[in-house]
């Protein structure tokens, strides 16, 4: 099994989604972030409207469209922490460019 990094998406309301990634993209406010297992800790300011990418070996690629909020990395995982997150086909993110 491929390194992962264990990933909660969490809106105001809800949990939206949780488990293993082998991959986090985010867009904030400094610009486009990937984030690898191992990454180092960090917190960030998520763009205003922005599309957070989820990349698993299990479910594929998912997109979620956030409004607000952060992104924190750990040693081990990432969370990120919206105001709102919808899923969005990620077809249409990328045809988009996010």
């Amino acid at each position: 099994m491929a390194n992962t990094l264990n990933v909660e998406l969490v809106a105001v309301e809800q949990k939206v989604w949780s488990g293993q990634a082998t991959m986090l993209t985010a867009r904030t406010t400094e610009g486009e972030l990937g984030v690898l297992p191992g990454h180092a800790p960090l917190l960030g300011q998520l763009a205003d409207p922005g599309i957070v990418r989820i990349k698993t070996e299990t479910e594929g690629e998912l997109a979620y469209q956030v409004n607000g909020g952060f992104l924190s990395v750990t040693g081990t995982g990432a969370t990120v922490l919206a105001e709102t997150a919808e899923p969005v086909d990620v077809a249409a993110a990328t045809a988009a460019g996010h």
